[in-house]
């Protein structure tokens, strides 16, 4: 039976090490002004041949910081044409619905802010259930964020309504797959176990009880960065999810002074405090990381932005 790795931690490059580059903006995800507005916005889809699509597609990229595991998955993941295949028809039928970006894009940056949020909590001594429950490593906790982070929304390939459940019984199995040189039995099944908690805690009303859930669950609500959610307003759907979605230009993530986490979220509307209350604050609530992370909602500049020039009801 094998015995999960406590060997030494493999040296980090300076780059990877240290306060400063645990924090720094582009560890969360490719922004609009790095990235484009196509990146930013989450490409369109519809319309192109699965194969341009999936050609068309950047890898999936994050600081690994030295973790050989989470370096094997991410190659895995990036070389599974299945995987890929299914970001693709989330996005099809993310852009079918009207709905913000679920593509790929949506995938990176949920993977960043998940680890960056993880990271933050170990360095403040918040224990996984990695380390807690299973006696394993940081590291591996590492690995069931991003294992969720990936796999999160791929039920949105078969529908939207009840996803998450979806994305369940095609993740099991792909899991397995994709961790069968990382981890044998029986660490594997522990991993795969604890990502799908994860992927299934996601939901709405989904109540992890893990550290890991709790980050996975957090992270996907703060994908809110200007032009990630703008595409219904654009379109002409107007109402106050659109508009509250609209009034965010972005957000931070960093060490707080009274919690491990502190996320500061940049508006150019009051309106945006909808988006964080409805959203952010009700996936924040009932986790692990409610008495964790702090929030905290500005608005730039002295006076708002019009975002609404007038509302018609049918």
């Amino acid at each position: 039976m094998a015995e999960p790795d406590k060997g030494p931690e493999p040296a980090e490059s300076a780059s990877e090490s240290g306060a400063e580059a645990e924090i720094s903006p582009p560890e969360v995800a490719e922004t609009p002004a790095a990235a484009g507005v196509e990146a930013a916005a989450g490409p369109g889809e519809r319309g192109r041949s699965p194969g341009d699509a999936i050609a068309g597609a950047r890898e999936v990229r994050a600081p690994t910081r030295g973790n050989r595991r989470l370096e094997a998955l991410l190659v895995a993941v990036n070389a599974d044409p299945q995987v890929r295949a299914w970001w693709h028809m989330a996005q099809v039928n993310s852009e079918r619905l009207g709905m913000s970006d679920h593509s790929w894009v949506h995938v990176q940056i949920v993977l960043n802010i998940a680890l960056r949020v993880l990271r933050l909590l170990v360095r403040a001594g918040v224990e996984p259930a990695m380390v807690a429950d299973h006696g394993m490593r940081g590291r591996d906790a590492e690995v069931v964020v991003a294992a969720g982070a990936l796999l999160h929304d791929v039920g949105m390939s078969i529908h939207r309504t009840d996803h998450e459940s979806f994305s369940l019984f095609l993740a099991e199995r792909k899991l397995r797959e994709l961790l069968a040189d990382v981890y044998q039995e029986p660490e594997r099944t522990v991993v795969v176990s604890e990502a799908l908690h994860a992927i299934i805690g996601h939901r709405r009303r989904g109540e992890p009880f893990t550290v890991e859930g709790g980050v996975v669950r957090v992270a996907d609500a703060l994908d809110m960065a200007q032009g990630r959610s703008r595409l219904p307003v654009e379109a002409g759907q107007v109402g106050i999810h659109s508009i509250s979605a609209a009034a965010i230009d972005g957000i931070e993530i960093s060490a707080g002074e009274e919690r491990p986490v502190r996320v500061e979220v940049r508006m150019n509307n009051s309106a945006g405090i909808f988006q964080v209350d409805d959203l952010l604050a009700t996936k924040l609530r009932g986790t692990p990381l409610s008495d964790q992370i702090e929030v905290v909602a500005t608005i730039e500049g002295e006076a708002e932005k019009r975002l609404l020039g007038e509302f018609r009801l049918p």
